[in-house]
């Protein structure tokens, strides 16, 4: 890593109306460094990006890039400037190649007439495809291309546009772990070849793996910047949200009682012979490698996957689901991994997504019960704390902690006695899910039993009363939690098939 600075940032300010957005934030990037941008939803990371990216324009402050003073009025000033940001909604033409994505709206041209160059454009593209290792062909559709591999394309265009400062926003969050270890092959490349990089994640263990330097912002303002390999994980979350990392997984460890549901020999395309029992009261975690089953399972059981063969019982009773409203009647609730795709309706309203599972509650015939469908509303806005204007507001305005606590409210509001979590806490800032966490040791307090399904080790840990360790569709292993027995090295053996039995060193 050089210690050349190709960009700083000093002291920016911006307001949206009372909300002070930016306050004095600074910040500075090296050439060929992985800066890592960290804090919580709404500490300000996306509004600064956007004033360097010239979607914004900062009241006070100054930028410079190579010590020069410039100023980004515009993001075709940005890129002029040598700015790339890749954003975490990736924005391709799906009907158009990879080398018409590279170049849009800046083909290369020939002639007095100046007609598009379409080999010199996809002659160009290719280069850049195979500088990057990428087997693609510059003439392929986007519409192909997985998500990992239109995101590399997006770095193909920041390089091809001789691009010396890369954003890459949430970039790992769709991605699998295979797609993970090309990308961070490429971040590598790039650091190389002396590129700056800023990298907004929520994911800690990024951060330490690929990071040179970590900058923390929190409600608009410069926390402090760290040499990564100065700092570990609990300074840099205790900067993020102003408390120590033992206040986030703050709580007693659940204790489950009798048996209140039993999968028995439950087999389908991506389970094999499935028998696990889950107690009242319990947080049951379910951890594993990507493509282990958790979630095929956790659908298996919500009725919403079938089963070739095998049996579930609810409270020493066979009972037979079939779909989600089966579901539903027997006491089940299911948080589904994908909150934007099967969690929420985008373009609803808060109120809308926070009652679509109680519609009957209030609905009679054609008679709407306005007292009770508020009631409900307000009920679990204040008990999860979800920040809104009001239950109108559309609910992909909210950030994706807010959005998460909706999707939660919404399964709440059932009033499950068993609850599945898959993923519950993927993608929000390290304060929402303290907050999440706290919500699920009340539940389990209270008698509800909570499936947990997380890829994240600590998580799993710190909140689970037993760990059900899946590995291509079978039962590799129950683990209890307790700290002796319940560690990562132990999780993984089972995870990758080291040992059958948890009770084998």
């Amino acid at each position: 890593m050089s210690n050349e600075t190709v960009l700083k940032m000093v002291g920016i300010d911006k307001r949206f109306g009372g909300i002070h957005a930016l306050n004095n934030v600074s910040f500075d990037v090296r050439r060929g460094e992985v800066h890592v941008l960290m804090g919580e939803n709404g500490a300000g990371k996306s509004t600064l990006i956007k004033v360097l990216a010239g979607l914004y324009q900062a009241e006070e402050g100054e930028i410079f890039i190579d010590d020069k003073k410039v100023e980004i009025k515009s993001p075709i000033a940005a890129r002029e400037l040598g700015i790339s940001v890749i954003h975490q909604e990736l924005s391709m033409c799906a009907n158009m190649t990879i080398a018409e994505n590279i170049y849009r709206n800046e083909e290369p041209r020939r002639g007095v007439f100046r007609f598009v160059d379409f080999g010199k454009m996809y002659r160009d593209a290719q280069a850049t495809l195979d500088h990057m290792h990428m087997k693609l062909r510059s003439d392929m559709k986007v519409e192909t291309l997985s998500v990992a591999q239109q995101q590399m394309v997006e770095i193909a265009g920041a390089l091809s546009k001789n691009a010396q400062i890369i954003v890459m926003d949430e970039p790992t969050a769709s991605l699998t772990e295979t797609e993970i270890r090309a990308l961070f092959e490429t971040v590598a490349e790039l650091k190389a070849r002396k590129v700056g990089i800023i990298y907004i994640s929520h994911r800690m263990d990024e951060t330490f793996e690929i990071g040179d330097r970590v900058t923390v912002l929190r409600d608009g303002q410069t926390v402090g910047t760290k040499d990564v390999k100065d700092t570990n994980m609990d300074e840099v979350i205790e900067m993020m949200v102003g408390r120590p990392l033992t206040e986030v997984y703050k709580g007693e460890r659940a204790v489950g009682g009798e048996v209140v549901l039993e999968t028995k020999g439950f087999t389908n395309e991506r389970l094999k012979n499935v028998s696990i029992q889950v107690r009242k009261g319990e947080i049951l975690g379910f951890s594993g490698l990507v493509g282990a089953g958790r979630t095929e399972l956790a659908k298996a059981i919500f009725g919403l996957d079938p089963l070739e063969s095998g049996e579930l019982y609810l409270y020493g009773k066979k009972v037979k689901i079939r779909n989600a409203q089966d579901a539903i009647d027997n006491g089940l609730g299911m948080v589904p991994e994908d909150r934007k795709g099967a969690g929420l309706v985008l373009m609803h309203s808060i109120g809308n997504n926070l009652t679509l599972a109680v519609l009957k509650k209030f609905i009679k015939g054609i008679n709407v019960n306005k007292r009770k469908e508020n009631e409900i509303i307000n009920d679990y806005k204040d008990k999860l704390s979800i920040k809104m204007t009001g239950p109108d507001q559309v609910a992909g305005d909210l950030s994706g902690g807010n959005q998460q606590k909706v999707v939660v409210s919404k399964w709440l509001a059932t009033e499950p006695q068993i609850l599945i979590m898959d993923e519950p806490t993927r993608g929000i800032d390290v304060g929402a899910k303290a907050e999440i966490y706290a919500l699920m040791r009340k539940l389990a307090s209270e008698g509800v039993t909570i499936m947990f399904i997380s890829s994240d080790l600590p998580e799993i840990i710190n909140m689970s009363s037993r760990v059900v360790v899946m590995r291509e569709g079978e039962v590799s292993g129950i683990l209890d939690g307790n700290k002796e027995e319940l560690t990562q090295v132990k999780i993984m053996r089972l995870a990758q098939g080291g040992y059958k039995n948890a009770d084998n060193n």
